[in-house]
């Protein structure tokens, strides 16, 4: 009897830990991040600049190797659907660590900087444990793919197709 209640607990604590997340919290919108200019915006901010435009997120950083050997398949999906809005989010060390990065791979798209790395308030806020990360934010501004952490993950092209074909 008490094998079946582990088991069942282990399973409702599974199932508990699954939820969808189609929003981002009070806190994750409120924090703010740098732009290109330095200058601090809310995350919430950054997001309405781009409401009605399909966006994806990549959360990255240049000296992650799994973050550049991302970018290939990144530049293949910004080839496929140019309509959407690419949004780099990165947590480099610094700020020059940053914009060199960008220069040296070639990315292109919308990029903004947190200043207080992976675990800051902006990383804990959405729960990161591993970059790269990829979420894709629909027209309406619901939160379609919360958490991809390989370019290759078929989710984000999926989602990505859907909200690009689907009249809204």
């Amino acid at each position: 009897m008490k094998k079946i209640i582990y088991i069942l607990l282990a399973l409702f604590m599974l199932n508990c830990n699954n939820k969808k997340i189609i929003s981002f919290t009070e806190k994750t919108l409120q924090t703010n991040i740098l732009d290109k200019d330095l200058k601090e915006i809310s995350f919430k901010e950054v997001l309405e600049k781009y409401k009605g435009k399909t966006v994806m997120i990549d959360v990255w950083a240049s000296w992650c190797p799994d973050c550049v050997g991302g970018l290939p398949k990144v530049k293949e999906i910004q080839k496929k659907y140019p309509n959407v809005t690419y949004l780099f989010i990165s947590v480099d060390k610094t700020p020059d660590s940053w914009k060199k990065g960008i220069e040296k791979y070639g990315v292109d798209g919308e990029h903004y900087f947190v200043n207080d790395g992976m675990k800051g308030v902006f990383g804990s806020s959405i729960k990161l444990d591993w970059i790269p990360r990829y979420m894709v934010i629909s027209k309406e501004g619901s939160v379609d793919l919360y958490k991809a952490t390989d370019a290759n993950d078929t989710r984000i092209e999926e989602t990505i197709k859907i909200n690009e074909t689907v009249e809204k």
